[in-house]
């Protein structure tokens, strides 16, 4: 009797530490001395603007997540992520801004699918291959800050970069309304899918309200590992169709995850590697985006650049890296002037702890067709929780 209560005993244990999920809250916090100094203000050669403040950010963006999974048995979890951004040096810590937000299932020698707000194929990859970790200070050409004046030839060929959603002129940060596949690792090889669908009609009233209104797009990405050497490859493409939208600009509206452009085809590749030669790990990437208006072709914006970097430990606590690269962007057609970049930042960490580390980061990039530059830096603390 005693062993049959006991393996019922048993048995229930297991039932219920199956049935329990794990939750973990997680964080960063990034706070220093940030300045900027800018030539060529609102595309105007002679002005210039300085800032310094005690603010964030400048190596990460802080922010306070939350994410957890539970064991459903066979090989089966769910599993969830919600995340905010914060503002440590301001009045407000945090408005909630919605950085990630998505609710997934995970199979064994299938992988996982997740719906919610999501970071897209692009970002993934560069999250994998960029040298200066995708921080907030001038200099990068494949992560440029919104401060950034990259090809502005009298009209910024890119919509203003959403301060939620953290949209770069060069590719798109994250979407909203997003299914997402991810595989398991199968000899070093990883492949990943992205499908955004947000569709809505209505009965037209007039020339301007009701109607079509739709944000549709997908994504594909793979991943190489092979002992040192690791090769990615990225692409999405993301459309918005209004029915009732006229051509109002010759410049399209960027297609963002706050709701998107009106009428415009947004195409986004990212093409890159490492190599972990010891002491440094060495840096290539590529990335291009084309967004053309669907109501006349001719009107778009194109962007493209490539980059090189090295990053390493000099001892066990100091880190560094540098990158250095060039692009150009053309708008609103083949007949239009063209702006070429440049770009460089040098950067380093003094790892105090696994979670908090000091650094200094130094970026400028500068246009040869027109006189507009930018020059930053950051010397602040960064703790992760």
């Amino acid at each position: 009797m005693k062993k049959l209560l006991l393996a019922i005993c048993m048995a229930l244990g297991a039932v219920v530490a199956q049935a329990q999920s794990t939750v973990t809250i997680y964080g960063i916090l990034d706070v220093g001395y940030i300045g900027n100094n800018y030539k060529g203000v609102a595309n105007s050669a002679t002005t210039n603007q300085t800032t310094s403040s005690f603010g964030q950010s400048a190596q990460s963006p802080s922010r306070l997540g939350f994410k957890g999974s539970e064991d459903l048995g066979g090989g089966t979890s769910a599993f969830f992520t919600v995340e905010t951004g914060l503002t440590p040096a301001s009045s407000t810590a945090s408005s909630w801004n919605n950085r990630q937000s998505f609710v997934g299932i995970k199979q064994n020698g299938i992988g996982e699918f997740a719906v919610g707000t999501q970071y897209t194929p692009v970002f993934n990859s560069l999250v994998l291959t960029d040298p200066g970790k995708l921080n907030d200070v001038v200099g990068s050409v494949l992560f440029p800050t919104p401060s950034q004046p990259y090809g502005n030839t009298g009209s910024a060929p890119y919509a203003a970069p959403s301060s939620s959603s953290g949209d770069t002129d060069a590719f798109t940060v994250r979407t909203t309304n997003t299914l997402t596949y991810k595989s398991e690792s199968v000899n070093g090889f990883r492949v990943g899918a992205m499908y955004t669908l947000n569709n809505q009609n209505q009965t037209q009233t007039s020339s301007t309200t009701g109607g079509i209104t739709n944000y549709n797009g997908y994504g594909l990405t793979a991943t190489y590992e092979y002992e040192k050497l690791l090769v990615t490859a990225a692409y999405q493409a993301l459309k918005s169709y209004q029915s009732a939208a006229t051509l109002t600009s010759p410049t399209p509206a960027i297609w963002s995850s706050a709701g998107g452009g009106v009428n415009t085809q947004d195409n986004q590749t990212y093409i890159a590697g490492t190599y972990d030669f010891g002491i440094l790990k060495a840096y290539a990437g590529w990335v291009n985006r084309k967004a053309t208006d669907t109501l006349n072709s001719s009107y778009y914006a194109s962007r493209s650049a490539q980059q090189i970097g090295v990053r390493g430990f000099w001892t066990p606590s100091i880190e560094s890296w540098a990158s250095i690269g060039n692009g150009k962007v053309t708008a609103y057609g083949a007949g239009q002037p063209t702006a070429n970049f440049v770009g460089y930042q040098l950067g380093s960490n003094y790892w105090l702890s696994k979670r908090t580390n000091l650094y200094a980061i130094f970026g400028s990039t500068q246009t040869n067709t027109i006189d507009v530059s930018a020059n930053g830096y950051g010397v602040g603390v960064r703790h992760t929780f």
